[in-house]
């Protein structure tokens, strides 16, 4: 995705991350360079790199030079606590963790075990600047096959206990092809980001698919209400990607349409929104909030609400080369206004859970995957 939008729009740009904006082909040098330094330190093809830490341009500049490598980045939450984080890395025995100075209490003893063999932030092993400064601009990205796994992001799924699914090539670049597409996405648009680039949302919804498009994206660590909205005034922003309780507590400004002025296109996740609230929101900007069905295994979208005939209270029809079904607990499929299980097929579901063989058995009648969540067509 990256080599391809700095190939077509070098000179545009491609992140704003606060008073620092990168264009494309500055973008790709960056991840050029990283990705030389990680070849240095003998990463190889299929070795796990772990990022852990708030939204930031060198969080994407890790990321994209790990893929440019072949290996496999695994991406999950900094507000891990101590437990939890040192279950993760346990779990997916990463070569290289990145991270912010914060995580390193929590780190602690751990840090004198095998993985990972070095830790990457300020105060750790190696600080970003001078790893980046080891690497060379020019790197060929390395071919992998499109099952072969590229990203690994922890989920909850519907046992609560965090497992990794594997993500593959083919399963980001589907998922990021199709939001592209059905959002109208262009080299002309400008995406908001504030929540988190661990997440599947924030990942490949709004990340991969805007560096695919080749827009720009607007990146915030975190969400704040006033430095949204000043974000949105200063860089024009054009797409809004949000949650239902930030939407309502948008339309509690007085004067909030004149400040999202330049929004064309917003997008819900995480919950289902209220239909009082998408009506409230069409009055009060003019604009549709959309929404669609997806989760963590299937890379995002499954379903989408479609610009051409948009249903209040719907998540749309499958999305292109997804198939969903309605099935009950034997298997069998329902009928359309059944109520059942939501099982979907398509290139962008996972290829299962890390280390978690009876876990993946468990989540699929053969290619069809049992997201556990109740629906009806």
């Amino acid at each position: 995705n990256l080599d391809w939008a700095a190939f077509h729009y070098p000179n545009h740009r491609a992140v704003t991350d606060g008073d620092t904006s990168v264009s494309f082909s500055e973008f790709l040098r960056d991840a050029n360079r990283m990705a030389s330094a990680l070849v240095n330190f003998d990463i190889q093809p299929g070795d796990h790199v772990a990022l852990c830490s708030p939204n930031s341009y060198e969080w994407m500049v890790f990321y994209f030079g790990a893929l440019k490598v072949g290996a496999v980045a695994v991406t999950f939450s900094h507000l891990l606590m101590k437990e939890e984080l040192h279950r993760t890395l346990t779990d997916c025995e990463p070569r290289i963790l990145f991270t912010a100075d914060e995580k390193l209490e929590d780190l602690g003893d751990y840090r004198k075990g095998p993985c990972p063999e070095m830790i990457v932030c300020e105060h750790g092993d190696i600080p970003y600047a001078h790893l980046i400064e080891k690497g060379k601009s020019e790197f060929k990205t390395i071919d992998r096959n499109r099952q072969d796994t590229a990203a690994i992001l922890y989920t909850g799924g519907t046992t609560g206990i965090p497992k990794g699914a594997m993500l593959t090539h083919e399963n980001l670049q589907s998922s990021a092809f199709n939001v592209a597409h059905y959002e109208r996405s262009t080299e002309q648009d400008r995406a908001l980001c504030f929540l988190p680039l661990n997440h599947v949302f924030g990942h490949v919804h709004i990340m991969h698919s805007t560096v695919l498009s080749g827009g720009e994206l607007v990146l915030q660590p975190a969400f704040d209400m006033e430095k949204v909205l000043e974000a949105i005034k200063r860089h024009r922003v054009t797409k809004f990607y949000s949650v239902p309780t930030i939407y309502i507590r948008l339309l509690r400004l007085p004067d909030l349409r004149e400040r999202i002025d330049s929004v064309r296109y917003c997008f819900s996740a995480a919950a289902s929104m209220a239909t009082e609230v998408v009506r409230e929101w069409k009055e009060r900007t003019g604009l549709k909030i959309y929404e669609a069905y997806g989760l963590t295994e299937s890379a995002s979208i499954v379903t989408y609400n479609h610009y051409c005939r948009h249903v209040v209270g719907s998540v749309g029809t499958p999305a292109n080369l997804v198939e969903v079904q309605i099935r009950d607990l034997e298997g069998n499929v329902l009928n359309e206004g059944e109520e059942g299980e939501i099982c979907i097929c398509g290139p962008n579901i996972t290829k299962g859970y890390l280390n978690q063989p009876e876990e993946t058995e468990a989540a699929f009648w053969g290619n069809w995957f049992r997201s556990g969540d109740i629906g009806v067509i």
